[in-house]
């Protein structure tokens, strides 16, 4: 890969770049907005180990644009987390609100730390060393953070109730996210697969390629991989291979998703490696399978121009943010690939964090059943306004999907103006 292909903001600036040509002349000089974030902290996050050491952790909260209300993202904790990084994905995010006409911005944070290393204890410390840290920055009208890769429920508690103590007050629409006794929504942790669900299958039936009875494989098996290969086996989908970052596993009969979850689960294995009656495989080999249907799910910059030319799938929803670099989307496209860019796949998740921010500030609850039909309701309109656009302008659903968000943006700044 070159070095462009592994920065996720210049991806970024690069996609802003493709949807420029479509967006009014008048309107060209908003564009230059978004490829600068407004607001960037870096905090360091002393830790007193279990083993009595001290150790100094480096946690980032960007806030990307605002221009269309508070702020909206998760923070990750992973070892590979870098300002960049977290540009590129708060940037994302500005665009995410926007495809769905949330009342947002677009925000994102992370800590650079391997949590798998930690012990339960370093866990919560770190958790609330770092809410502490970016405190005066985020609240409920100003930045709400809520979960992402390696983090839970259980953190985002951590986090608001550290938020709460030092305002003096139980404040639960600062995070969401948050467990079902604290705060939390029903329909939160499945949020991100069921929209991207309802997003393939929006495509597969604008395509006629029926989901049921297609074959599938799942990059990445977290939340969202898991939901999301449970979502389309439940939808008649032959889920035949899935992976984690120790490696895959592959059983062209098909995969149990729950039994693969046990397994994962287990105190002896911790991976999808291993499992019973399925080979083995690389996170390489996975994306390269023929299969009709290829779910990206685990982080950047996974699907590149030295591996695009063999990916064989189809329809390419992705769950990650960003796995797809810009020269690969270039060769994909050629290769009459559809991508459903993460911008909209991925964007059920932020739809229900804003419902469950509605919910804190109102001191309501909705029902499971109200939530997935909002949720429903909401990812059709933005599918339908996105393939509207890819055919309106005869280009690829990324490009669509840009073009929306950025004059959705665009006429906020041309109602608001830029003060003074």
């Amino acid at each position: 890969m070159t070095g462009k292909e592994t920065n996720p903001f210049e991806n970024f600036c690069t996609q802003i770049s493709n949807v420029s040509q479509y967006i009014a002349e008048e309107h060209q000089k908003y564009l230059d907005i978004l490829k600068h974030p407004q607001r960037i902290y870096q905090v360091s996050l002393p830790v007193i180990m279990d083993s009595g050491r001290m150790k100094i952790f480096t946690g980032y909260r960007v806030q990307h644009n605002d221009i269309r209300g508070p702020t909206k993202g998760g923070i990750r904790f992973h070892p590979r987390v870098n300002l960049d990084e977290v540009k590129a994905l708060a940037a994302w995010m500005t665009m995410k609100t926007a495809i769905l006409n949330l009342p947002y911005g677009g925000a994102k944070g992370g800590i650079t730390v391997n949590p798998k290393e930690l012990s339960m204890r370093e866990l919560e410390v770190l958790s609330r060393r770092y809410s502490s840290g970016i405190a005066k920055f985020i609240g409920p009208e100003v930045d709400i953070p809520a979960p992402d890769v390696y983090t839970t429920p259980q953190i985002m508690a951590w986090m608001t109730d550290t938020y709460s103590m030092l305002a003096g007050r139980t404040i639960t629409a600062a995070y969401t996210g948050k467990p079902m006794e604290f705060g939390g929504s029903h329909g939160r942790v499945e949020a991100t697969a069921r929209g991207l669900f309802l997003c393939t299958q929006y495509a597969c039936e604008k395509l006629k390629k029926p989901i049921n009875g297609s074959v599938c494989a799942v990059q990445g098996y977290g939340n969202a991989g898991f939901n999301s290969a449970r979502f389309m086996s439940e939808a008649g989908s032959k889920v035949i291979a899935l992976s984690d970052s120790k490696g895959g596993i592959i059983n062209r009969s098909g995969l149990n998703c729950q039994a693969v979850l046990e397994h994962k689960q287990s105190d002896e294995n911790h991976s999808v490696v291993n499992f019973p009656d399925a080979e083995t495989i690389t996170n390489e080999e996975l994306l390269e399978l023929d299969v009709d249907i290829l779910i990206p799910a685990a982080l950047e910059n996974v699907i590149t121009s030295e591996n695009a030319s063999s990916i064989k799938a189809s329809i390419i929803p992705e769950a990650a943010n960003g796995p797809i670099t810009p020269e690969a989307d270039v060769i994909l496209r050629e290769n009459n690939k559809l991508i459903i860019p993460d911008i909209l796949a991925n964007a059920g998740g932020v739809a229900v964090s804003y419902y469950e921010w509605v919910q804190n500030r109102n001191g309501d609850h909705w029902s499971v059943e109200y939530v997935d039909q909002k949720l429903q309701r909401w990812m059709k309109a933005a599918c339908e306004a996105v393939w509207g656009l890819k055919e309106k302008h005869g280009v690829d659903m990324r490009t669509a999907a840009g073009i929306l968000a950025v004059n959705r943006i665009v006429d906020a700044y041309k109602v608001r103006g830029i003060w003074p």
